[in-house]
């Protein structure tokens, strides 16, 4: 059995970072890094640890009467020939630098370093934010072990490149499906085509115009995109079914159904399934704790564009924003980089908030 990695949390904040990305952790694929994590977080005595699954939660308890929560997910997406880390100038590269070890990293260094914070903190380390909504960590635990992310506040360490991010879009993903009739492709004329009836569903995708609407004073921007096909029977055969795969990113003044009600609109005329779906939260940046945190940090607030799990804290009824040093536009590539620098930085800033 290898040994299990080991995490300095007291050491430097751009190590800990590298150490965490040298760790694989793709979504199921976490035990290791939750071991490392639990193990680094255990013997120190400020904290209660609690691991539930492959997720790792640390308390302080010292009768503050606020609590605030500090979260972010340890998996990524697939490797892609990006590990191991590897530094160039200012730039740490490696899978999940930027989404999200380098935030992860900044909560780990603070729940060792802050032993007296001025407001109590919760910190979670929970698994499967990258896949289907089904498994993540987060979600979990909101089911089943909802005093653990009970607080006044919290701030998801999701990548923001530095600037605090409100709310979030709502995501979901649906199938379309375009019917037609089989046949023998060498007499095509019997059959209808479902492949090339597919035209006019990619057509209305390409012609759609994304809503750009302001929420609680930030610009969101949507999308709605094909983001699979299939279809097809075997090399000699006319196919009867074709289905298209969107993926709808909507700003949060709109629900779920609200969302998916849109969706049937634009394929009016034929069967739409959705598989996925999480709504979003709008920014909440008036609530007092978070333009607390928004004074003590700095900067402009500016909307997420894309799904974060503030969205679950938002249906807790504990307002929360994004903050963490990755940058969002770097997320998922093979390329995928974090700069030191700002890593860092962002330490340094919540090291003042929390002190």
């Amino acid at each position: 059995m290898p040994d299990m990695p080991v995490l300095d949390p007291h050491g430097d904040v751009r190590a800990l970072t590298a150490a965490l990305v040298d760790i694989p952790s793709v979504s199921g694929e976490e035990q290791a890094i939750a071991a490392a994590i639990e193990a680094a977080l255990a013997p120190l005595p400020h904290l209660t640890v609690v691991r539930d699954g492959d997720a790792v939660i640390a308390r302080t308890d010292l009768g503050h009467a606020e609590r605030v929560v500090i979260a972010g997910h340890i998996d990524t997406v697939p490797v892609a020939a990006n590990l191991p880390s590897r530094v160039e100038g200012d730039l740490l590269y490696g899978c999940g630098t930027s989404d999200m070890k380098s935030g992860v990293a900044v909560a780990l260094k603070l729940a060792a370093a802050v032993a007296r914070p001025t407001r109590d903190v919760t910190y979670v380390f929970y698994e499967c934010e990258e896949i289907e909504a089904a498994r993540n960590g987060l979600a979990r635990l909101g089911r089943t072990r909802p005093e653990l992310l009970a607080g006044d506040f919290a701030v998801l360490m999701e990548p923001t490149d530095g600037e605090i991010e409100g709310g979030c879009q709502g995501t979901l993903r649906a199938d379309v499906t375009v019917t037609g009739r089989r046949s023998h492709s060498a007499r095509s004329w019997f059959g209808v085509n479902a492949i090339h009836g597919a035209e006019p569903v990619l057509a209305r995708l390409s012609a759609y115009q994304a809503r750009e609407p302001v929420v609680d004073g930030l610009a969101y921007h949507e999308g709605l995109n094909a983001v699979g096909i299939a279809g097809g029977v075997a090399g000699n055969v006319i196919p009867d079914a074709c289905v298209v795969t969107v993926n709808h990113r909507f700003a949060p003044d709109r629900s779920l159904e609200q969302a998916q009600e849109h969706v049937r609109e634009v394929f009016a005329g034929y069967e739409v399934r959705f598989t996925d779906g999480a709504p979003g939260a709008r920014p909440g940046l008036t609530h007092p704790a978070a333009a607390a945190f928004a004074a003590a940090i700095g900067g402009t607030p500016r909307a997420k564009l894309g799904w974060t799990d503030v969205s679950l804290f938002s249906r807790l009824g504990v307002p929360a924003v994004n903050y963490g040093p990755g940058d969002p536009n770097l997320a998922h590539q093979q390329g995928e980089y974090a700069s030191l620098t700002k890593i860092v930085e962002c330490e340094r800033r919540m090291l003042g908030w929390l002190s």
